[in-house]
């Protein structure tokens, strides 16, 4: 537990997006006294107080409990967005092997879970106006992340019942993004041969105008002070993080000085539903149906209760994306690696 050097904290899935940012803002709090990391692949970064250990949580027998014993805190991170062709996969790891991170939270008697949730765990929504966290969370069930982390919110309604002595923190972010994980989602969602210099506003004489695409974006190193500032507090059950403004393709548009040009869902999906079908993206077109379901958030709570607040601006925070796509971002880690294509 906490001593007079500060205190210990175990996050899984600490080498991606998220990740790394949460390991970073943690090993420089000086009230925190060591990190430890897991990932399926260690890094060759190396920052304070943090040490590394190789975990697969796909695995049954991954000795979760001896490494989070002595923690204060375990920030549950740990993520496969592929393959998208193979749910039973994703689920093994995703939904399987969070139930195996919480259940080794209880055995080793670690006073709190920060887990991450996401706004995709909610049922479809206004785009109109936001809505709080008492928003239902049965997401998009044709959708395996959706359905994926909706399931995980019912598992966690349990957890909180049958140990109502660990504290158990939701965060439910909007879309994620920082200039050094563009590579990582170009790969993850637009496949890894896509050209990153393709996102450049001079070859996008307009934007497709999708009824529904209206979605709201968060810096990653915000999301991750959240995360920190949840390790310290005493707050409990779920939060909505997200920076204004929301945007659609008329922000995108005045962004990137393109010409927003209306395009009907079904030609999108059909699009989009056809590479995918050959393997040519990644992102499915179950995925593309839930993105224009999300309800927009209201992150009042996070800014009360845990005194949070976004230091950037949705639009800021994709274009730093963008600038990275260009520049074939990347950080020190495997799934963060660096690479441009064409």
């Amino acid at each position: 537990m906490s001593s007079a050097t500060g205190m210990r904290v175990v996050v899984t899935g600490a080498t991606g997006n998220v990740g790394t940012s949460v390991v970073r803002l943690l090993s420089e709090d000086p009230e925190i006294g060591s990190v430890l990391g897991l990932a399926r692949r260690l890094p060759d970064w190396s920052p304070p107080k943090t040490d590394w250990d190789a975990v697969d949580l796909a695995a049954e027998r991954s000795d979760l409990v001896e490494r989070f014993t002595g923690a204060d805190a375990v920030v549950h991170l740990a993520w496969a967005f592929q393959p998208t062709h193979d749910p039973a996969a994703t689920w093994r790891t995703n939904v399987l092997g969070s139930m195996r991170v919480f259940e080794a939270v209880a055995e080793a008697g670690v006073p709190a879970l920060v887990h991450a949730s996401s706004v995709g765990a909610y049922s479809p929504g206004p785009k109109d106006e936001a809505v709080d966290e008492s928003w239902p969370t049965h997401g998009w069930p044709d959708a395996a992340y959706c359905r994926e982390k909706a399931y995980l919110e019912r598992a966690l309604d349990t957890f909180e019942r049958d140990h109502p002595g660990t504290r158990v923190v939701r965060m439910r972010p909007a879309f994620l993004f920082k200039r050094e994980s563009a590579s990582e989602q170009r790969r993850i969602f637009g496949g890894k041969f896509l050209p990153g210099p393709l996102a450049r506003p001079e070859l996008l004489p307009f934007l497709p105008d999708i009824p529904g695409l209206r979605v709201q974006a968060l810096h990653t190193d915000d999301a991750a002070h959240a995360y920190r500032l949840a390790v310290h507090s005493d707050a409990r059950g779920a939060f909505n993080l997200a920076a204004e403004p929301a945007v659609d393709a008329h922000v995108l548009g005045e962004m990137l000085g393109a010409r927003p040009v209306r395009l009907p869902r079904t030609a999108a999906r059909s699009a989009i539903a056809a590479a995918w079908g050959l393997h040519l993206l990644p992102a499915s077109p179950h995925l593309f149906d839930a993105v224009l379901r999300l309800p927009l958030m209201d992150s009042g709570r996070a800014r009360r209760e845990l005194g949070w607040q976004p230091e950037r601006t949705a639009t800021e925070v994709l274009a730093e994306f963008l600038q990275g796509l260009q520049q074939g971002a990347g950080a020190g880690t495997e799934p963060l690696r660096g690479r441009k294509v064409g």
